[in-house]
């Protein structure tokens, strides 16, 4: 994989960029956060590993800017900040996946390596709708009757991940697993506020709800209750 670090404490740097390399990777490092955003943007990669505590652009506002550039680059956060709350906001910002420092660096290497397996855009099929809505896997857009809807990345996801499986229940472990990559349960309302963010875009207004709650069990895209 190509992979960007965005670090900017130099041993770090080298320590990351040296064990991904030896792993067969292609590794370039960025020192600052405006320097990270404009590579990030600039170049295609398969990976940026970025770090929370960056000079000039910290690593959360650089997540939210390339994500609010439209670039779906996976990425892994690095952070010094253990809590679930400051966890959270990174993966809330566009993150893929987090590491706290110190961490091991054959754990950055196995995360790199479970990104770079996981399809972005793999189904054959480019476009999925569920009676008058629209997603384009290719343009990376979303419309229902025709009208544009605006989706974070994470929503995108989260969309997406509905829509593959409509008529079907999908669980909050599920969607912890599948659209956020984490394999644990946060403790927090992350699912929720995503789905009823998602379900005010999809269906406020509309003559047919499309997200439901199913309660007890998680939530499902169809058009009957």
């Amino acid at each position: 994989m190509k992979i960007l670090v965005v670090e900017d404490d130099a041993d770090t740097a080298d320590y990351v960029a040296q064990g991904l390399t030896e792993a067969g990777h292609s590794v370039a490092v960025s020192r600052d956060g405006p320097d990270g955003l404009a590579r990030a943007n600039a170049e295609k990669w398969d990976l940026l590993v970025v770090d929370r505590m960056l000079p000039k652009l910290d690593g959360l506002a650089l997540i939210k800017a390339v994500r609010a550039a439209g670039n779906t680059t996976a990425v892994v956060f690095l952070t010094t900040l253990g809590g679930i709350d400051d966890r959270v906001h990174g993966l809330n910002a566009g993150a893929d996946d987090y590491l706290v420092k110190p961490f091991a660096l054959s754990e950055l290497v196995a995360r790199a390596a479970a990104l770079g397996r996981r399809p972005r855009n793999a189904a054959t099929e480019t476009i999925l709708r569920v009676e008058d809505l629209e997603l384009d896997l290719l343009a990376r857009s979303a419309r229902r009757a025709q009208e544009k809807i605006d989706l974070q990345p994470r929503e995108f996801r989260l969309l997406e991940y509905l829509m593959r499986h409509v008529d079907h229940v999908v669980t909050r472990t599920m969607l912890l697993e599948n659209v956020w990559d984490l394999h644990f349960d946060p403790h927090t309302n992350v699912v929720e506020t995503h789905v009823s963010r998602l379900r005010s875009k999809i269906d406020r207004g509309r003559e047919v709800a499309l997200i439901h709650t199913i309660r007890g069990s998680g939530y499902s895209i169809r058009a009957r209750p």
